[in-house]
């Protein structure tokens, strides 16, 4: 391995996004924020946008510092959030900033599609996933049947983390991971389905080559070399879903593993070699979206900590403001005396997080939990339990016996809801690395380097380089009983 190389990592959330430098050397990576700036949508004429020439600037911005800091990057890689995409004219520019996935012209529009156009169940045999209002194809729908005039003039459409590749290299490519959450992708073919496309007034020759994560789009354009003052550096197509990048740096030693991503949103899965479509996965709403490598990562989204987030904001300054603290407190209430099924419709997005908790128990016969203590207990307790559902889920459609469940992402420093995890699934959960994305995005441009060869390499190294909590199942009889409740509860 040479001494050392850098990559540049974009990194783009919802909310906001990061520039990171990644660093490898000596079998170790390190990893250092270049930038971190906002990501917001903007509200006009009844729609919400993203500020995609923003996020471009900032590319650019991040790009500036490394390059006056003299630091020699290998390549540029760029994750986002998924389904959102861009329209390009015929003489190369942009249509108009992309709509958000939060825009509500998709509310209703699914059910529409199902009763006008396609079966909900013939979509899910075509393409494996999850039915969420705002997927690309309802966006699509609802975009032709309000006649979009960036559609209708559409040369070229690009899901977003292409389009700003796009932006930096003037080569048009369709990434695979962030084209599987389009719900118009087929994992069988490993490209997006005629039949879909014409649905919605598409041919395929509107979007991109089809390529997977390591492939080499092109080099900076002069345009930008000259703005950022860098050479013809190479831009490096990765898992440009950031689920897909996540994934890509569980430091797993071999196959036979789950991963909770823990955030705001938990997305619990496996990773599979092939995609998981049936009638079981079908009415339990799984997704298969691409992972790296050719695996399918099947998947199940779980409201993860946007329970608490929203509670937290609610209690303002009658709470301890302190996680740690608040965290201490909810810890010396009477266990499992409050549960609720995180993923209720009631808890989507209610005026009031805590009233809508307290209603739940309240008509499901238990006790009501008061004060923030309780609230935050029933919330861990209920969200671990959950977890040992869509966790036994996993283990009864997987091809393979599940020994250990790797948690990543910012939840992977909550070691109160680590432990739970483990006492509930009884399993072995080994928690970090807390930058997973931005992990697997640099190591997918190693992998283009030639500095790693595979899937497991890039794995060792990751936890080679990052330090693992490991956390053992306790008190199996009391988990089971709680479970036992829970599921009368959910009923």
């Amino acid at each position: 391995m040479d001494k050392s190389k850098c990559f540049f990592a974009v990194d783009l959330g919802a909310t906001s996004g990061r520039t990171v430098v990644g660093t490898i050397s000596d079998g170790k990576v390190e990893i250092e924020e270049v930038t971190r700036f906002a990501n917001n949508l903007i509200e006009t004429g009844g729609h919400f946008y993203w500020d995609i020439y923003a996020l471009y600037f900032e590319i650019i911005r991040g790009l500036k510092v490394v390059a006056k800091q003299g630091v020699e990057i290998t390549s540029i890689g760029i994750d986002t959030w998924g389904v959102d995409f861009v329209c390009i004219g015929d003489d190369g520019a942009l249509l108009r900033n992309p709509l958000a996935y939060r825009d509500p012209h998709t509310f209703g529009a699914m059910e529409e599609y199902f009763s006008n156009v396609v079966s909900k169940e013939e979509i899910y045999q075509i393409t494996g996933i999850q039915f969420m209002n705002f997927n690309s194809l309802f966006q699509l729908y609802a975009m032709k049947r309000d006649g979009n005039s960036a559609l209708k003039n559409a040369a070229q459409i690009l899901f977003v983390p292409d389009a700003l590749s796009w932006m930096l290299t003037g080569k048009a490519i369709c990434e695979y991971t962030i084209a599987s959450t389009s719900q118009m992708l087929d994992p069988r073919t490993k490209d997006l389905d005629n039949k879909l496309l014409e649905s919605v007034g598409l041919s395929r020759d509107k979007f991109g080559k089809m390529v997977s994560p390591g492939y080499q789009i092109g080099t900076l354009t002069e345009e930008v070399q000259k703005m950022t003052g860098l050479g013809a550096i190479p831009v490096i197509a990765v898992a440009g879903h950031d689920t897909g990048s996540a994934v890509a740096a569980v430091p797993a030693s071999n196959e036979k593993f789950a991963y909770l991503s823990s955030g705001t949103w938990s997305l619990m899965g496996i990773e599979a070699k092939d995609a998981i479509i049936n009638d079981l996965s079908y009415d339990r709403n799984f997704t298969n979206e691409g992972g790296i490598e050719g695996t399918t990562r099947f998947l199940k989204n779980i409201c993860g900590m946007w329970l608490l987030e929203r509670c937290r904001k609610e209690w303002g300054d009658s709470a301890p403001s302190d996680y740690g603290t608040l965290l201490g407190e909810a810890m010396k209430v009477t266990a499992f005396q409050s549960l609720i099924n995180p993923d209720d419709d009631m808890f989507a997005n209610p005026s009031n997080m805590q009233e809508a908790i307290k209603q739940y128990c309240s008509e499901t016969g238990q006790h009501v939990p008061e004060g923030y203590a309780e609230i935050c207990r029933c919330i861990f307790d209920s969200l671990a339990l959950r977890y040992r559902q869509v966790f036994g889920y996993l283990q009864e459609m997987a091809s393979f016996p599940i020994e250990t469940l790797h948690i990543i992402g910012g939840g992977s420093l909550n070691d109160y809801l680590n432990q739970f995890t483990a006492n509930s699934t009884g399993v072995t959960v080994l928690a970090g690395p807390q930058e997973c994305t931005a992990l697997g995005n640099i190591m997918i441009q190693a992998k283009a380097a030639g500095l790693v060869d595979g899937i497991f390499d890039m794995r060792k190294l990751i936890a080679n380089s990052v330090a693992l909590k490991r956390f053992e199942p306790q008190d199996k009889a009391l988990w089971d009983a709680a479970y036992e409740k829970y599921l009368k509860v959910i009923k």
